[in-house]
């Protein structure tokens, strides 16, 4: 007897047919069907009661009365002020060209030159220009020209009459060396009253003692900073790390280059010939830090290096130098009386080296949010400044990055401290969006409209003069963006001002070094661009509408501050509004700016306060300068 097939007796895996199903199943099917109709009887009741009251007669209630609110303003965006900066370049005097010795090979470090520096070298009281070279032939040892020759490849200095022209010193000078230059540092390293020149070069660099009447001497293998016969050093600046009174010297190096090296890597553009490329492929460079031990028995000042153990050398996981550095900015992050150093890296972390106090060094860049970009990426970062653009506690340290990347705005949270926290507000401060196509070099903070708020300037240039070939969105010649600084009230920190109301400033260069000075007199920061093998572009600010102003040349004593008084710090109160500055000249790419702090006063003709607090933390309260002026500030003086 075959056994009857139910919903009960059936195995988990059996199957079948509909015949051989019995009555029960009948049963089961009779009262699923039941349930189904139920379920569509609500759900007709359901959508016959939304219809109903979706076509229901509306009711009318009475409202009150309510007064008229009008629609909330929509603000606009601040708009910059016009300031006309005129290239004053051949007018001035200034027939330099920058030689790079490019002849088709691609080779990296002739596209990465070249710097500048504003100085006061025979001490008149006005700035003078120092341009860097590099060479018509890479690599090549330095070289002094033959006496009665002269020729373009050299480094050239520019004395300034005082009225914003100027004369080409350079022959006799002893600076008319023809070396693969890259960038300057200058400063009175020996307290002797003088400021004095440092090269940093593909190869040695070299460091020149100022001797007075407009003579130079090269004073490098007795002073012990010619770095490695086949190192590239790139930005360098003079500072005192150990607070003894003397200018010690920082170096960046960049990467490990030599020909060789660089057919090796082969970059190319569109796989067809070379092209200049990232720095990615080569290996990386340790920075250099050479503590100044004063005079020798020969009356030469000797610099130590104390680079490893001062804590400046980082390296890998695998032992390699991590480091390839371009720019350098010093800053007292935590206001301990202690210069810490920031260096940008191209496509490695930053450094941020924080000052123990005891002579050496901790790299803690990424602890304190400053190694990346907000995106926890390293950024192709090449020119650094930093500044209290907010007028209060917070500093924000500006770098330029490699095309297709924002430039980076790194701003301290809270009030300064051992544990400060940096994070990136480039986009919140309006110059994300406007940098991102820019390929920046040169960037520095500075207050061109005088109106007691740090304004922001780039330089840019892309690195191949064929990119457009591959990028349509980018030149090789680019103009300059600058980004007035429109104060704590406005929708975004700072505004890109358009070219209508910048006169020469945004034409198309292949832009690199950048300083400011006061040229002329007039109290107003006038700037001054390089570029890859081509003339430099000195621009005079003329400022349209009036401004009250100060400028003050701090001198320290030599003994609890060098003379420059590089690290000492002015706090100046006016109108209710507080400005810090620092005198810290290297800044940007390559380059220098002027000794000399400019303080935008706007309307304001008095102060609410005015101090000098110097490196050793002693505060001097001064008696307030007159405005319009430039005032020399002596440590301990009264005035």
């Amino acid at each position: 007897m075959t056994d009857l097939k139910t919903p009960e007796n059936l195995r988990e895996d059996e199957v079948v047919g509909e015949e051989e199903l019995v009555p029960a199943d009948d049963a089961i099917i009779g009262k699923a069907f039941r349930w189904s109709l139920l379920v569509f009887l609500i759900l007709g009741c359901g959508i016959g009661g939304m219809v109903w009251l979706l076509n229901r007669p509306e009711v009318v209630v009475a409202q009150p009365a309510r007064a008229f609110v009008p629609p909330k303003v929509i603000d606009v965006p601040a708009a910059a002020p016009v300031v006309g900066f005129t290239d004053i370049t051949a007018e001035a005097g200034i027939d330099f060209v920058h030689a790079n010795g490019a002849r088709g090979e691609k080779l990296l470090p002739e596209t990465m030159g070249g710097g500048c520096a504003f100085l006061d070298f025979d001490n008149d009281g006005d700035q003078d220009i120092l341009l860097v070279n590099s060479n018509e032939s890479l690599p090549s040892p330095p070289t002094p020209l033959p006496e009665g020759e002269r020729s373009r490849a050299t480094h050239a200095l520019y004395r300034n009459d005082g009225s914003g022209k100027f004369e080409n010193v350079t022959v006799g000078s002893g600076l008319d060396v023809s070396s693969y230059g890259m960038g300057a540092a200058c400063g009175d390293y020996d307290n002797d009253g003088d400021v004095d020149v440092f090269i940093t070069d593909v190869g040695p660099d070299l460091l020149f003692e100022n001797k007075g009447g407009g003579k130079f001497q090269d004073v490098t293998a007795a002073a012990g900073v010619g770095g490695d016969e086949d190192g590239w050093s790139t930005s360098a600046g003079l500072f005192d790390y150990d607070n003894d009174g003397d200018l010690d010297l920082f170096v960046c190096n960049y990467v490990k280059w030599s020909k060789g090296i660089d057919f090796a890597v082969n970059y190319t553009l569109t796989g067809v010939g070379r092209a200049y490329g990232p720095p990615t492929n080569f290996e990386g460079a340790q920075c250099s830090l050479f503590r100044n031990e004063g005079q020798g028995v020969n009356g030469t000042t000797r610099f130590i290096d104390v680079s490893e153990p001062a804590g400046i050398h980082v390296k890998t996981i695998v032992g390699k130098p991590m480091g390839k550095a371009l720019g350098l900015v010093f800053a007292d992050v935590d206001r301990d009386g202690f210069m810490d150093v920031f260096v940008a890296n191209d496509t490695v972390q930053r450094f941020f080296f924080h000052n123990q106090k005891d002579g050496t060094f901790k790299e803690r860049a990424a602890e304190y949010g400053l190694a990346f970009d907000r995106a926890g990426n390293a950024t192709g970062a090449m020119g650094v400044d930093c500044g209290q653009y907010r007028n209060d506690a917070a500093l924000g340290f500006v770098i330029g990055n490699f095309a297709n990347e924002m430039s980076s705005l790194l701003v301290s949270q809270g009030t300064p401290g051992n544990t400060t926290q940096f994070s990136d507000e480039a986009i919140t401060e309006g110059i994300g969006s406007p940098t991102r196509l820019k390929l920046t070099f040169g960037a520095f903070f500075f207050d061109y409209d005088l109106d007691g708020r740090l304004d922001l300037l780039h330089a840019n240039g892309h690195i191949e003069d064929q990119i457009n070939l591959v990028q349509s969105s980018q030149q090789y010649k680019q103009s300059a963006q600058l980004f007035w600084n429109a104060g704590p009230e406005a929708r975004a920190c700072f505004v890109e001002a358009g070219a209508e109301a910048l006169g020469d400033l945004p034409k198309e260069i292949v832009g690199r070094g950048a300083a400011y000075a006061d040229i002329d007199g007039d109290g107003d920061l006038d700037v001054l661009l390089t570029q890859v093998a081509g003339k430099p572009m000195l621009l005079r600010n003329d400022l349209e509408r009036a401004a009250h102003w100060l400028r003050l040349k701090l001198v320290g004593d030599g003994v609890k501050c060098n003379r420059d008084a590089i690290g000492a710090r002015v706090e100046l109160t006016a109108g209710g509004i507080t400005q810090s500055r620092v005198v810290a000249p290297t800044r940007s790419y390559l380059s220098q700016v002027e000794m000399v702090l400019t303080f935008g006063l706007g309307e304001n003709q008095a102060f609410d306060s005015f101090a000098v607090v110097w490196p050793d933390g002693s505060i001097q309260p001064i008696q307030p300068p007159m405005v319009d002026r430039m005032s020399v500030i002596g440590q301990g003086a009264s005035r």
